[in-house]
């Protein structure tokens, strides 16, 4: 069996997310996302042992005033250097696994936020949509 190569994997969740922008509720678009991996960048502030923790993942929360606090994923290194070119450490999780683990409350996902398909979703967005049985 063959599998892909990562940017090949990439193009796949762009054209997944191109196809969200205009139809969130595409099931193949959204098949295609909740299968994929995306860079979850380290907090600054996470120490180096949970940063090594293959069990736990710190999600880095943006917050600005009177906004929902958000979570940014990436699809690629280069995504993420165009938003965030200072991270210097991230992990490659699964987002169906991160999105079945979402916390409750005002808490939003951007995947490439500073791409033409970027797309975000809140909280009850990502738990309802992306932490799908994959068949």
């Amino acid at each position: 069996m063959e599998f892909p190569s990562n940017e090949s994997a990439t193009s796949e969740v762009e054209r997944a997310l191109s196809v969200l922008v205009e139809n969130t509720e595409d099931d193949a678009a959204l098949d295609a996302l909740a299968g994929s991996e995306v860079l979850v960048p380290v907090p600054d502030d996470t120490d180096d042992d949970t940063a090594a923790d293959p069990t736990t993942v710190a999600l880095p929360v943006l917050e600005q005033d009177g906004e929902t606090p958000l979570v940014p994923v990436f699809t690629s290194e280069l995504r993420m250097a165009e938003l965030l070119p200072y991270v210097s450490r991230y992990r490659l999780v699964p987002l169906g696994a991160l999105a079945s683990q979402w916390p409750t409350g005002d808490l939003s996902l951007t995947i490439d936020a500073s791409s033409p398909h970027g797309l975000t979703l809140n909280s009850e967005g990502v738990r309802t949509l992306l932490a799908r049985p994959r068949g």
